[in-house]
């Protein structure tokens, strides 16, 4: 494994952000196996939230699908190994409320939580299953309706 996996490995083993997603693949009875790039891959996740159908805690990469589906997809692997990057870069948990508040800012830009959420765009918006949307234009309403009141 490259210089630059492995300490992305243990940075987020000691961020504490790889312990929180084995914490949560237990309590969510997800099967752990090892992955490529030094991932975990957390398989078959059941839990309703969060909606998608993978997502990443330090590096620990969970899917609702199987192995299999997880093969065939090599550039969603990628997309969710970038967010596991990113858990390094933000030190951790702090990726958490970060990426929530991207979120909320695409979502008041396009209508979509991953439009325009800089994390997503960092990921590969494509390979992560996102589309770059149009921006609403929202100030001018929110002006007419301040205006109005």
């Amino acid at each position: 494994m490259r210089a630059a996996l492995r300490a992305r490995q243990w940075a987020n083993m000691l961020n504490l952000s790889t312990p929180a997603g084995l914490l949560l693949a237990a309590l969510a009875r997800t099967r752990v196996e090892p992955g490529p790039q030094g991932l975990l891959l957390g398989t078959g996740y059941r839990p309703a939230l969060p909606l998608a159908g993978a997502f990443t805690v330090g590096s620990v990469v969970f899917y609702r699908a199987d192995r299999a589906f997880i093969d065939s997809r090599p550039e969603l692997l990628a997309h969710e190994a970038g967010h596991a990057t990113q858990y390094a870069w933000c030190l951790g948990l702090p990726f958490l409320p970060l990426y929530a508040a991207c979120a909320g800012y695409s979502w008041w830009r396009t209508g979509d939580p991953g439009s325009r959420n800089f994390f997503e765009r960092n990921a590969g918006l494509a390979a992560g299953g996102y589309r770059q949307l149009p921006t609403i234009a929202r100030l001018p309403a929110l002006r007419r309706a301040l205006r109005r009141t």
